[in-house]
């Protein structure tokens, strides 16, 4: 069996959309013949996301998950394109596994790296330009590396780069592009909102033994 390399996994995902371990799959079965895995997704309905994604998706669900102890809540809005597809337990559960995603990841404020506003990654640039593990580097080796770690910093803010909860070998963007392929529907993961008990309430900082000795002055 031909060696698989992570670059030829890349290219068919490019290609077709499937997932990455469906892909590595695929080029395995075929001796890692690029033609033949890219056949062999399409059998298995794997290859059909990328033909997909410029559909009009605009049914879906509006659903919740409130986290043990009610002090974290999330509100999710995912697309698909029938309202069939909405009403199935394939979706419903999709819609769920998602909810509970962002519940589980404090530091996600968008769906994806196009949403990030032009204004944040300028920020983040200017900080990592000016950190002094830079400062002796040329500019075009500090120019790649700033780029490295904005890169990584901006996909630590997204929803889409997660990896999945249930499953750490594939990320969020991954499992939506699955559930394309299984659903035979576009689907877009819209908006959240996220939602911590407290959160932006100034509390009131007391100190136990300021109170017990004011107490016993009053005494």
């Amino acid at each position: 069996m031909a060696d698989i390399s992570a670059q030829a996994v890349k290219q068919l995902r490019e290609k077709t959309g499937a997932g990455m371990m469906d892909c590595k799959k695929a080029l395995k079965e075929t001796d890692g013949d690029l033609t033949q895995a890219m056949d062999w997704l399409r059998k298995k309905g794997m290859a059909s996301a990328a033909n997909k994604g410029t559909r009009v998706a605009a049914e879906g669900l509006v659903d919740s998950y409130i986290h043990t102890g009610g002090r974290v809540g999330v509100l999710v809005e995912v697309n698909c394109e029938t309202d069939f597809v909405a009403r199935g337990d394939a979706f419903k559960k999709l819609v769920q596994d998602i909810a509970k995603q962002v519940a589980a990841c404090p530091n996600v404020e968008y769906v994806s790296v196009a949403d990030i506003p032009a204004e944040i990654s300028e920020k983040e640039k200017e900080i990592e330009m000016g950190k002094d593990d830079l400062g002796n580097k040329p500019a075009n080796i500090k120019e790649k590396i700033v780029f490295g770690r904005i890169e990584k910093r901006l996909k630590e803010m997204t929803l889409m780069d997660q990896p999945f909860i249930r499953d750490q070998s594939i990320t969020v963007e991954e499992l939506v592009k699955q559930s394309i392929a299984t659903l035979g529907e576009n689907i877009k993961i819209r908006r959240f909102a996220r939602f911590v008990l407290g959160e932006g309430i100034e509390k009131q900082e007391s100190n136990f033994a300021d109170e017990v000795a004011a107490q016993m002055g009053k005494n």
